[in-house]
């Protein structure tokens, strides 16, 4: 076992993730056991070991398969499954990073933009995060992320996204920022440039200040404010990063109740090992429904427990 390599992964059991360290880990017999289901696409081993290994884990399988098999884990994953299974294990096999990098790109690529998922990953994501994700996207893409949103994107949602990606930390006054907000709905078009400059660049505690402040003001709330004042892209950048100001979990799970499949595929598998138990129990709140039982009645077969095995418990 690598034993570096795990010391660059937080992976305390004091997590809100589901997917934690498997205690009793051998790499070599994961992959003796990965080699032979592989061969007889023996769906119910590779989704048993692939979820209850967290993504150090998987990195260290995938890097020892290499070496015993002189084989590809993702190549064997792609040739022995097919469907929405297949899709799932490799994107648990990516690392992190690259994992968040690929959805970006998703996002983008091909006829029109998934603008709702770029927001979910600016929004819910540090600068620091964002960084890093930046530059595996480089890595990964031979291109710059700010260079693709710019193509993807126009007028004022541009430089909302870019602000987003390029995060400044810098100090305010709660009160000079809600007047300021004011003052930007008050004439008669809207000035979008001190929502770009505020929501991105103020911590979050701060940030809810300053928005429960100028609903004191306006006397609405600023979702109300935000649909009478703004519109198209633009609008919808500004919603997603007010929900996810004021909690990440619940703009989430929202984002979890869509049926659409590759959606919430990807909200757990990017979660799982950070805060899943709390966007699980923001989805129960929000439905009444647990997200297990959820899963239970829009999903079926390996590709259900697989997910079952991400989201782990019922609340």
């Amino acid at each position: 076992m690598d034993h570096e390599y795990f010391k660059s992964h937080e992976m305390g059991w004091g997590t809100l993730g589901t997917v934690r360290p498997f205690s009793n880990f051998h790499p070599d017999r994961d992959v003796v056991e990965i080699q032979t289901a592989l061969e007889k696409k023996d769906a119910v081993t590779l989704v048993r070991i692939l979820t209850n290994r967290n993504n150090a884990q998987r990195q260290v399988i995938a890097k020892t398969f290499q070496e015993i098999t002189q084989k590809d884990l993702s190549a064997g994953v792609k040739k022995a499954l097919a469907g929405d299974l297949e899709i799932l294990l490799l994107e648990l096999l990516m690392p992190p990073l690259e994992y968040e990098a690929y959805r970006l790109q998703q996002a983008m690529v091909g006829i029109g933009t998934d603008e709702e998922t770029l927001l979910e990953i600016l929004c819910t994501r540090s600068r620091q995060q964002l960084q890093e994700i930046s530059a595996a996207y480089k890595q990964l893409y031979k291109t710059d992320l700010e260079k693709e949103l710019k193509g993807e994107t126009s007028g004022d949602f541009t430089k909302l996204v870019l602000a987003l990606l390029n995060k400044q930390d810098v100090a305010g006054w709660v009160q000079r920022d809600i007047e300021s907000l004011s003052v930007s709905l008050s004439g008669k078009k809207a000035d979008p440039g001190p929502w770009i400059d505020i929501l991105t660049s103020r911590d979050s505690d701060h940030l809810n200040k300053v928005l429960m402040g100028l609903e004191l003001e306006k006397g609405q709330m600023v979702a109300q404010a935000l649909e009478k004042n703004f519109t198209g892209d633009f609008r919808l950048g500004l919603q997603v990063l007010v929900q996810c100001i004021q909690s990440p979990d619940v703009y989430l799970a929202k984002r979890l109740t869509t049926t659409k499949t590759p959606i919430m595929q990807r909200i757990m598998v990017s979660h799982s090992e950070e805060d899943l138990l709390c966007i699980r129990a923001a989805y129960l709140k929000l439905t009444g429904t647990s997200l297990y039982t959820a899963l239970q009645k829009q999903f079926k077969g390996d590709h259900l427990q697989a997910l079952l095995a991400i989201c782990r418990s019922e609340d």
